[in-house]
């Protein structure tokens, strides 16, 4: 049974799975970073803020008898795979070492044993399921080893880099940028606990959860200005979880800067918003409640029907239905371009005739 209407598929490109405890990654551990999580001496990353929705960060009905929400693959297909007819689920994760502000080498462990946990508990399951190769950026060789190591995998289709508080533009980063090129990997961003706006976190969570888009605003900007579109022509981008609505604005602010300041930049050769517009993909999820009339405003605005693909966030408490999400007075033309073409040209699960 599914309730998917669409005589399309349909590419859910934002869905985090997880294990039901650090416990979980101990057999895909060396030591001495088995042993630290088998003692249970390490328990992850602290929250800095209380999640004020019914089921916490999840939805209320998407948590199993046991573990957290994310972690029962049965349980997930009756309430999304299956129940819509998901043709291709990206996994994102909710784990990101990528957070760690310290102890490099552990988070590169934990990186590798959290990619091959996810293989062998769910892309080995389920051949309909993508993943993403998590590494730890702040040791690029580290993560470039993981990316050589898993490239040739055929479920997975990009290197996962979490927003936590760096700018991605950073030369630091290039060998992580042209490995991902090299083997035809896209470059994924997703938020994390740890994202601040200008101003910092704010005191409430609501605060926060507003000022999210900054920090995609700002990786946007960072791998724009430090020339990593010129750097790297074949390397692509999808931006999860963080909105659309800014992007006209951003990219009209972009033209009018790189015309009067462009010389302190040479090395950008192209007009940013293009860059933009040929190279990065944005999640629908999170989206405002929009007309379909705003819809195709904003993409005229965008000057493109390309860059949006459709994600459900399964199962957080903000869960996007394919149902209910994209409006159905949208063209079927652009709701097809949502649902399926845009994630298939960025991902090429299929040649489309």
């Amino acid at each position: 049974m599914h309730l998917s209407p669409e005589p399309f598929s349909i590419i859910d490109t934002d869905i985090h799975e997880a294990f039901t405890s650090l416990q979980d990654l101990v057999p895909y551990l060396q030591e001495p970073w088995k042993g630290l999580i088998a003692r249970e001496a390490w328990r992850g990353f602290a929250q800095p803020f209380a999640y004020w929705s019914t089921g916490g960060l999840s939805r209320a009905d998407a948590k199993p008898e046991k573990g957290p929400a994310g972690s029962d693959y049965a349980l997930m297909s009756k309430q999304l795979l299956d129940l819509y007819d998901i043709t291709y689920p990206i996994l994102t994760g909710y784990f990101y070492p990528a957070a760690m502000q310290m102890q490099f080498e552990f988070a590169a462990a934990l990186a590798c044993a959290y990619n091959d946990w996810l293989i062998e508990h769910w892309l080995d399951r389920d051949p309909r399921l993508r993943g993403s190769i998590h590494v730890a950026p702040q040791d690029p060789q580290a993560a470039v080893r993981e990316i050589e190591r898993l490239a040739e995998h055929p479920q997975m289709i990009q290197v996962m880099l979490p927003i936590a508080q760096r700018a991605y533009g950073d030369p630091f980063y290039h060998p992580i940028f042209e490995a991902a090129q090299r083997h035809h990997l896209v470059i994924a961003m997703h938020h994390t606990i740890f994202v601040q706006g200008a101003l910092g976190m704010g005191r409430y969570y609501i605060e926060r959860h507003m000022i999210i888009p900054q920090s995609f605003m700002s990786e946007l900007i960072s791998l724009v200005v430090n020339g990593v579109f010129d750097l790297f022509p074949d390397l692509h981008f999808a931006l999860l979880e963080g909105g659309f609505s800014w992007l006209p604005h951003l990219m009209w602010r972009f033209e009018r800067e790189y015309k009067s300041l462009h010389q302190e930049i040479p090395w950008v050769k192209r007009n940013p918003a293009q860059h933009i517009r040929e190279r990065v993909k944005f999640s629908t999820q999170p989206t405002e409640d929009l007309s379909a009339q705003n819809w195709l405003r904003l993409m005229d605005m965008m000057g493109s029907d390309q860059m949006l693909m459709f994600a459900s966030d399964y199962p957080h408490f903000d869960f996007d239905s394919p149902q209910e999400s994209i409006p159905h007075d949208l063209p079927e033309r652009v709701r097809q371009r949502i649902f399926f073409e845009n994630a298939n040209d960025l991902y090429h699960f299929e040649q489309v005739r």
